[in-house]
């Protein structure tokens, strides 16, 4: 919730999001992977969780395309709407939400985004119980 809000990341981040095809899905998250790397040698949780973020979007809304043609999962009264297993591009956005998945697994093992991850979370643990 709230990724597509949350400047200055928004800004940086988004232009890099892409998942259109396998080969654009490629360039996108290794750049966003490479976002990623820099967030951390920078010690930047919150980069680093920002670009965890836009490439787990990758992987669901490639899914999504690949799972409902034209990308809707919801009619307009907010039932879901039936899978549609024969659509033109459907093997290739499954694609496309398979390179993101390999990157988000991966980036979930990280050292140094585990390291701040928990550092993050005591100092927030800590902030709530002095509010």
């Amino acid at each position: 919730m709230g990724v597509l809000t949350f400047e200055p990341y928004k800004s940086y981040l988004l232009p890099l999001w892409r998942f259109r095809t396998p080969d654009i899905a490629r360039q996108s998250s290794a750049l966003l992977r490479s976002e990623f790397d820099h967030f951390g040698e920078e010690e930047d949780f919150v980069g680093m969780d920002m670009t965890r973020k836009f490439i787990q979007m990758g992987f669901t809304r490639a899914k999504r395309y690949a799972n409902h043609k034209g990308g809707r999962k919801y009619d307009k009264d907010h039932d879901v709407l039936p899978t549609s297993e024969h659509h033109s591009d459907k093997a290739e956005k499954e694609e496309s939400s398979r390179i993101f998945k390999d990157i988000l697994e991966d980036i979930k093992q990280d050292e140094t985004y585990l390291r701040l991850k928990d550092q993050f979370q005591k100092e927030l643990k800590e902030y709530k119980k002095q509010s």
